[in-house]
């Protein structure tokens, strides 16, 4: 009997490959269990159909975000903050102002959770941003931090 794994089996084979096991090990485990599906001709031009629509969305993003880590790159935000006494800023600039900024001043939403620098701003002055946009992509933003009284 012949059969295609929607699960990672062990000792047997990986999701998407067609294995050829024995009636019963394939009807009351495999696809009782919901691990396979029987390989019928239709099943398998389906799960092709599948993964060559998953495969084009995944290439579709891809090619997103590699675009916007185009656009972040070239673009600068202004984040003003106030300042204390000694001439530094009262707290430091956080990632949700960030990304606040970045859809206030570019109408660019992202998630604050893409911005990856450990090290806080803490000072007035220019800073560069590394964003990981997914899918091993990065990008570069440019913050201006200015002070006011």
């Amino acid at each position: 009997m012949k059969v295609l794994l929607i699960k990672d089996v062990k000792n047997l084979g990986k999701a998407g490959e067609v294995k050829e096991v024995k009636p019963g090990y394939g009807q009351n485990f495999l696809i009782k269990k919901g691990f396979a599906k029987n390989a019928t001709d239709e099943i398998i031009a389906e799960h092709k159909e599948q993964e060559a629509k998953k495969a084009q969305e995944l290439k579709n993003e891809i090619a997103e975000l590699t675009e916007l880590a185009k656009k972040l790159d070239k673009l600068e935000i202004i984040i003003t903050k106030k300042l204390g006494q000694n001439g530094h800023l009262f707290g430091a600039v956080t990632k949700d102002e960030v990304a606040a900024a970045l859809l206030e001043q570019h109408n660019i939403e992202i998630d604050k959770k893409h911005i990856t620098d450990k090290t806080a701003i803490k000072t007035v002055g220019e800073h560069d941003l590394d964003l990981k946009l997914g899918h091993a992509i990065h990008a570069t933003l440019h913050v201006d931090v200015q002070g006011e009284q």
